[in-house]
């Protein structure tokens, strides 16, 4: 049985390159600016424009989830935003939830620091919530993060074919999965 009073406490998480942080009102800006990041939008499969009203309620309302786990990556020397990631879907009944990650911009990838979140919230997940498995869905052009996925564990389960419409392309969506025994953590 999972610990859902885990996804209450909010920790903060440290690792070598990030820390992860409660998601909350003084990430408002650079949530927000990270959303007009046009190939940040992309790799989310993001086509609207996030208002700053919208980004700000977002910012706002994450602490006082019980469901998930929205936290913030922040560099651990000066405190500048490098993106958020959740835990959410979270089904207790079957020890599992689902995940995802957007580091704010393109100039933040190939650093390791998405691996790194990825690996400190997967061990938090499985260690101190207690779930079984955590899946993911990327879309199947984002090699560098597949690559990421796989590092930690993750294994290809599954594809949705044509599930993003970019730019007049259509692209699959890949379903990724690790399991609480398959996870490679730090």
């Amino acid at each position: 049985m999972i610990r859902t009073s885990a996804l209450r406490e909010t920790p903060t998480l440290t690792g070598k390159s990030v820390r992860l942080v409660p998601l909350g009102p003084e990430h408002t800006d650079a949530y927000f600016a990270a959303g007009l990041d046009e190939e940040v939008r992309r790799l989310t499969g993001s086509h609207g424009h996030l208002t700053y009203e919208r980004a700000r309620e977002w910012c706002e309302s994450r602490s006082g989830r019980t469901d998930r786990l929205d936290l913030a990556i922040i560099a651990p020397g000066d405190g500048r935003y490098l993106g958020e990631l959740s835990i959410y879907a979270v089904s207790p009944e079957n020890e599992t939830a689902g995940y995802r990650i957007a580091l704010s911009a393109i100039q933040f990838t190939g650093q390791g620091l998405g691996k790194e979140a990825t690996q400190l919230v997967l061990e938090y997940a499985f260690e101190h919530i207690g779930l079984h498995r955590v899946w993911l869905y990327v879309y199947a052009f984002n090699m560098r993060a597949i690559a990421v996925y796989r590092s930690c564990g993750f294994y290809v389960e599954g594809r949705l074919r044509d599930s993003l419409l970019w730019e007049g392309r259509r692209h699959d969506a890949l379903l990724m999965a690790v399991l609480r025994g398959g996870f490679r953590g730090r």
